[in-house]
């Protein structure tokens, strides 16, 4: 007879980083995430396949958003249409510190620093903690290298990626890839995942059915006995949740181009914020003071940058 499998214990210290893996942590991963770039003709064939569900969104915009598990991780997917010449997004989005800037929009996310890689190449160390309000002595920090892996005329490719992380995680990755549809649009993919053994996994879900269980995510699994929306919960919630802000840090990079430049940052930081604040049931955390003021910090400490 098989002994049933029992929950890991959540002590303060394990529920403190499971806390980070629901806001900070489900960034970015390798097998268990996204594809290799498939290049500029195949992301078109997957806008022409989706575009009526986008058309239809509930997210409020032309938007997809996907999520799996995966036998040994979790990944999510964000399709979408922006506004933005593909020009714009080359200029913005082929340097590692420009990326620097974008990631460290979000709450969680208190630095970043670009080095060299020994073998060549760049890498972007990110430095996470596991609640917002932590200081970055407690981060912990991903080092990614960094590869623009295709610049073509009409496509854009961005891949990172780190095989180590912490708590029990692994084989980060983050692929983004652009294409031109117009004049005007471009056509995104945002993919991410990460993977993670079964302790990691079973307490990753306990906490989310006890101290995470009024978490979810942005999948509608059904409707409740007043018609509202049920969404998705778990894991799968966890990895939307993060998708989405990675995605708003993304938009809000790309829409900040507008401002002079002296008032980029914050113009960038306040668009963040307002977009989170559409998906309060998913994305609420602090009230906009706090999340400037934090910023404002982080950036006097680390002399301005």
């Amino acid at each position: 007879m098989v002994a049933p499998m029992t929950v890991p214990r959540l002590h303060a210290p394990r529920r403190a980083w499971l806390a980070a893996l629901g806001l900070g942590l489900a960034l970015l991963g390798g097998n268990a995430g996204a594809a290799e770039s498939s290049g500029g003709q195949a992301l078109l064939d997957s806008f022409a396949q989706i575009n009526a569900r986008m058309v239809k969104s509930a997210l409020g915009r032309p938007m997809v958003l996907e999520s799996a598990e995966t036998p040994n991780g979790l990944k999510g997917d964000v399709y979408a249409v922006v506004d933005h010449r593909l020009e714009e997004l080359r200029g913005a989005l082929e340097k590692p510190e420009q990326w620097c800037e974008l990631l460290t929009l979000h709450i969680n996310n208190r630095r970043c620093r670009v080095g060299q890689a020994a073998g060549g190449g760049a890498t972007l160390t990110l430095s996470v903690v596991r609640r917002y309000d932590k200081p970055v002595e407690e981060a912990f920090e991903l080092p990614f290298s960094y590869r623009v892996a295709s610049s073509a005329p009409d496509f854009l490719a961005v891949d990172m990626r780190t095989a180590e992380g912490p708590f029990g995680t692994s084989n980060y990755r983050v692929l983004l890839e652009a294409v031109r549809l117009d004049d005007e649009r471009t056509f995104l993919h945002f993919g991410y995942g990460y993977e993670h053994n079964m302790m990691v996994k079973l307490a990753t879900q306990a906490y989310l059915a006890t101290f995470g269980a009024n978490k979810v995510g942005f999948t509608v699994t059904g409707r409740d006995e007043n018609g509202q929306p049920v969404h998705i919960t778990g894991l799968r919630g966890l990895v939307e949740r993060n998708a989405m802000r990675y995605f708003l840090t993304l938009d809000a990079y790309l829409t900040g181009l507008d401002a002079p430049p002296a008032e980029r940052r914050e113009r960038r930081q306040r668009l963040w914020f307002t977009s989170t604040e559409r998906y309060p049931r998913q994305l609420k955390e602090v009230d906009l003071a706090t999340y400037l003021a934090q910023k404002r910090a982080d950036r006097e400490r680390d002399g301005g940058r």
